[in-house]
């Protein structure tokens, strides 16, 4: 956790809201990842836990989650913002941009808690809680835990170890510092399985998730003598291989890996209504070489340095050009 003076003043103030509020809502990203859902689930728990009247808002179209994230206890989710919101302190967890949730009615909180670990968080909270050297905003809703002396329930604990694990990349990511490991440590001891965790996550596949798999690496091209690895999966693809939305996540990471690769991308139709023609583009950057949330920001999308996505209508033709174009103007910038 960093210890720059405004993010101690704003961990105060958080801490302080926490105690002081009765009712909260707390909300997250669109496309909730593990770090999300786990900061989302486990802020839930820890202010259940001090008494307090919590609800967690997810968009109805939101559901069903993508299969290893479904084990998540939901009690207290709602689809529908309360009559009750402008007298509840709002936190948002894991979004660094207020347009990546669709409720844009909760900026109309009077308290509003932006918790996050973003580099590029646009700072729209009443508070904003944002420190880019947590590994995940898994950890920072930890700390908050400890500080408030709160013991994790089970439920609490493997919330956290999972955005803490998927957010890190089990623990090889360049985020993962000492204290993810710290941090690691205690869930553990509060009774986290680590097997079964991982278990849930990486390995119990559908074999629809393997034939989509399949479709994605049989049409990965590689441009710039490798340095840009490109695929792309279309809404045929998905229904060709009885795949859900949320089955291309992973490919990428298996881009990324090929030797060369310094920029990995991932193109694919958006299956959800009212999103049908639109096309969403993954981004992974294999060093700190390439900031590809730089690239992301130009389309109106965001991240982290190394992963970041946006949404897009351009043409294959036109979105390659705008990568290549982007990924060689920041190598050549590059100090030797």
């Amino acid at each position: 956790m960093s210890t720059e003076p405004d993010m101690l003043v704003a961990r105060e103030q958080v801490l302080a809201q926490i105690r002081a509020a009765d009712r909260f809502l707390l909300a997250t990203h669109e496309h909730p990842d593990g770090d999300a859902l786990g900061s989302l689930v486990a802020m839930h728990g820890i202010l259940s836990e001090l008494g307090k009247d919590s609800i967690m808002f997810m968009s109805a179209d939101e559901f069903p989650l993508p299969y290893e994230y479904r084990s998540f206890q939901l009690e207290g989710m709602v689809g529908v913002l309360p009559e009750d919101l402008v007298r509840r302190t709002v936190i948002f967890l894991d979004c660094g941009n207020i347009d990546r949730n669709p409720a844009q009615e909760l900026l109309a909180g009077v308290h509003l808690l932006n918790i996050d670990h973003h580099h590029d968080n646009t700072l729209f909270g009443t508070v904003n809680y944002v420190d880019p050297d947590a590994s995940c905003t898994a950890e920072l809703v930890w700390d908050l835990m400890r500080a408030l002396a709160v013991a994790p329930s089970t439920e609490v604990a493997d919330a956290l170890y999972v955005g803490l694990v998927t957010d890190t990349g089990r623990f090889m990511y360049e985020n993962t510092g000492p204290r993810a490991h710290v941090m690691a440590a205690e869930l553990i001891e509060a009774g986290v399985d680590v097997d079964a965790i991982y278990r849930r996550l990486y390995e119990e596949m559908p074999f629809a998730k393997l034939a989509l798999f399949a479709r994605a690496l049989g049409r990965a091209e590689r441009y710039d003598d490798g340095r840009l690895t490109v695929t792309r999966l279309a809404a045929a693809d998905y229904a060709a291989a009885g795949a859900e939305e949320s089955y291309s996540e992973g490919v990428i990471d298996l881009l990324r890996a090929v030797q060369g690769t310094r920029v990995a991308v991932v193109v694919r139709d958006m299956l959800a209504e009212g999103k049908r023609g639109a096309r969403k583009v993954s981004l992974r950057a294999s060093d700190d070489e390439v900031d590809v949330s730089v690239i992301a920001r130009l389309k109106g999308g965001g991240g982290h340095r190394r992963a970041a996505g946006f949404s897009t209508e351009l043409n294959d033709e036109e979105l390659v050009e705008f990568l290549r174009g982007q990924v060689a103007a920041q190598l050549a910038a590059t100090p030797i």
